[in-house]
């Protein structure tokens, strides 16, 4: 059994070496008695995935549909979503674990809704008229301009103070050091430019050179230069080195990709600051969130495929279309009987992460083995902490996000936030990507850790802002995410690799936000129905 870690141990761990795990020789003193568990993704059964004999299984029974969905993350349910819209409701949707969502997933306590991972969703511009149609459909939408842009109601958009950094002793307002010299500020304005340039260019086509989905963006020559350079050597070329441009790109890469400068792609750190303003001048498109962040958008479109849903099930080998067979075949584990059920189908939309299917996809990784070497995955640590009420303030009021800037983790946003209650009882979700070290090492490391271990690491961080955090907390449960996001290092978002593993492989078509190279719900969502759309068009072919 591994010791608890002491404070020192675990803030050392966070500012130095996160992925080092120190001996501890005790645990410090607290006045509640915390309770809580390592919840959620079940280790167990994505591991089976190794040690399974498919050809010695035997299927206890066959199904037939018309399309089996492998995966209930948002690619999947938007591909159910669609297809529902489109009028082809003869399908399954098959998710691993018992709570759909993938890392869109939340929950909810006594007191609040809380996320498990992705919490907002930044305002859609016109453009993307699918994801539009979505929130119209949830009855966020209140409206549109005169240039056909949508307005939202107020109660869905972040309300303030959205955000607030600690540092020197006290929070501020905004993310980022606080009281910047002249220089810094000098310098913030120039990067500003360049972001503002990227923002006004277009190619001959028209194109964005930044855009969501990304599919929309061009493939000028200049940018693909961008994705071979990494982002910290973009900026030495052009000298941006202050306190505050390097903290404001460092956290842009933790917090979307869960990378560091150095092994992001260029075009990945401008796409986090250009994509999401519509022309030079204008600020970012707003966030919409929730209680329970992405979770509410997990929610409705569960609800519009719910009767087709089957969860506990997990796809451990799926038989592609050949000359000999008419119908993909597909054997499923169900968690809950421990047998084996056959799925035949027409086609399949496999809506999982893309490493899984070399190891579900019959023939997969041979034929494409150098592609899918190209995706690698950020592992991300979420707890969430219940609060019997709050800290004490030093400085600038709680906010939506919070963040420390003296710390590897990026700092928690609070449930109740959204929901006006500033006071008593909250559940705080806490992130630390684990971008410092080798993914694979980070993977091991995480599986490794004991809850107590990690929900001393939580504390300590979190302490730095809130000496009294020990005493308000009454359940810290965590979350290990050992592949949470697509790692868009340089050399992956224009590599040929990316765009192949797109296109069907023999009835079997692909869905998730990995095929992006860029973790986002606006990709997951985009690449559902662009499946979606394949799959209807193969069935309707088919007659």
């Amino acid at each position: 059994m591994r010791s608890p870690w002491t404070r020192r141990q675990a803030i050392r761990s966070l500012a130095i070496a996160p992925l080092t795990l120190i001996a501890g020789c005790g645990q410090a003193k607290r006045r509640l008695p915390l309770q809580g568990e390592i919840v959620g993704a079940n280790l167990r059964r994505g591991h089976m995935l190794r040690n399974l004999d498919i050809a010695a299984a035997k299927v206890d029974h066959w199904e037939s549909t018309d399309i089996l969905i492998v995966g209930g993350g948002i690619a999947g349910l938007a591909a159910g979503w669609e297809l529902q819209r489109k009028g082809h409701d003869k399908f399954v949707l098959l998710e691993l674990e018992d709570e759909l969502g993938g890392t869109s997933r939340g929950s909810e306590s006594a007191v609040t809704s809380y996320p498990w991972g992705a919490h907002y969703l930044p305002a859609p511009m016109a453009s993307n008229r699918p994801l539009i149609d979505l929130l119209d459909e949830m009855g966020i939408v209140s409206g549109y301009d005169q240039q056909g842009s949508p307005q939202f109601y107020e109660e869905n958009l972040c309300r303030d103070p959205s955000e607030r950094s600690y540092c020197d002793g006290s929070w501020h307002e905004d993310l980022g050091p606080s009281n910047p010299t002249d220089e810094e500020r000098a310098e913030w304005g120039r990067f500003r430019e360049e972001i503002e340039r990227w923002v006004a260019w277009r190619d001959d086509q028209g194109r964005r050179a930044f855009g969501l989905p990304i599919a929309t963006c061009s493939d000028a020559p200049i940018l693909r230069e961008l994705d071979r350079l990494s982002m910290s050597e973009w900026m030495q070329q052009r000298r941006f080195d202050s306190r505050l441009v390097q903290w404001e790109v460092d956290y842009a890469c933790r917090d979307d990709y869960g990378t560091t400068p150095d092994t992001t792609s260029a075009w990945a750190g401008l796409f986090y600051f250009a994509s999401r303003v519509s022309k030079p001048g204008e600020s970012s498109q707003p966030f919409l969130t929730w209680p329970e962040g992405n979770g509410r958008l997990v929610r409705h479109m569960a609800m519009r495929c719910n009767d087709r849903i089957r969860r506990g099930k997990m796809a451990v080998r799926i038989e592609p279309l050949s000359e000999s067979r008419s119908e993909c075949e597909t054997i499923v584990f169900d968690s809950k009987s421990e047998s084996m059920i056959g799925y035949r189908s027409k086609r399949v939309l496999f809506a999982a992460p893309h490493y899984v299917a070399a190891h579900v996809v019959a023939g997969y990784r041979d034929r494409r083995s150098d592609a899918i070497a190209k995706f690698t995955y950020a592992p991300w640590l979420v707890a969430n902490l219940h609060l019997t009420h709050r800290p004490v303030d030093r400085g600038f009021p709680t906010a939506w996000d919070n963040v420390i800037l003296d710390s590897r983790g990026l700092g928690y946003v609070c449930a109740t936030h959204q929901s006006g209650r500033d006071h008593g009882p909250t559940v705080w979700t806490y992130y630390l990507p684990l971008c410092d070290q080798d993914p694979k090492e980070a993977r091991n490391w995480l599986e490794q850790l004991s809850w107590s271990a990690c929900a001393e690491l939580v504390l300590a961080d979190l302490e730095q802002a809130h000496a009294e955090i020990r005493q308000l907390v009454e359940r810290l449960d965590v979350m290990y995410w050992g592949h949470a996001m697509i790692r868009p290092v340089p050399n992956f978002i224009h590599s040929p690799e990316r765009l192949e593993c797109q296109t069907p492989f023999h009835g079997v078509h692909f869905a998730n936000t990995d095929l992006s190279g860029v973790a986002l719900m606006e990709e997951a969502f985009h690449h559902g129905l662009r499946a979606a759309h394949e799959v209807i068009a193969s069935v309707e072919s088919q007659g």
